[in-house]
């Protein structure tokens, strides 16, 4: 797994009424190494096929904590740190209730939805700004990120985010 990046088994109580689970304690993060002062909760609701991405934000940043409340995605990351081994390489991994993803600032991110439909939740660790936000295409030829489907349902800005060496060249 690329540098920074975590996966957080979900602790999830399970009876005949159906389940109970934390999504967030403080405590549980820093003791994972984790030590991000989140200031902004996000919901999404996508259907299967959906794919939301690759976006990051520039200044400062903003890392995430990616939760699925309901269903099953593929999640992705690009590593877009400066000077980083890693630079431009990708990780992804299927994320469902049972596991949340810790994502530091200096990642592009984006998700596949892979159930019949998807809530995913996630904490950021700065507010969202229109002004600092970009993307790159989630099929750029550079990159060449393996998503397991082959039909997408896209936004018209994911469509036509320019390719990723025109952002870091």
């Amino acid at each position: 797994m690329l540098n920074g990046l975590k996966l957080i088994p979900s602790k999830i109580f399970v009876d005949d009424r159906g389940f109970f689970s934390e999504l967030y304690q403080k405590r549980v993060y820093e003791e994972a190494g984790i030590g991000c002062n989140f200031v902004q909760d996000n919901l999404s609701f996508s259907r299967k096929g959906v794919l939301r991405g690759m976006h990051f934000q520039v200044d400062p940043g903003q890392a995430k904590l990616v939760s699925v409340l309901q269903g099953e995605i593929f999640d992705v990351v690009v590593d877009i740190r400066d000077g980083s081994p890693t630079f431009g390489e990708w990780e992804g991994v299927t994320l469902t209730p049972e596991t949340q993803f810790f994502i530091p600032a200096g990642f592009a991110h984006g998700f596949y939805v892979l159930s019949d439909q998807a809530y995913v939740y996630y904490k950021v660790s700065s507010y969202y700004d229109p002004a600092q936000e970009r993307s790159f295409r989630f099929n750029d030829p550079q990159v060449n990120i393996q998503w397991p489907g082959s039909t997408f349902t896209l936004s018209a800005r994911d469509q036509h985010a320019p390719f990723f060496e025109e952002l870091f060249v």
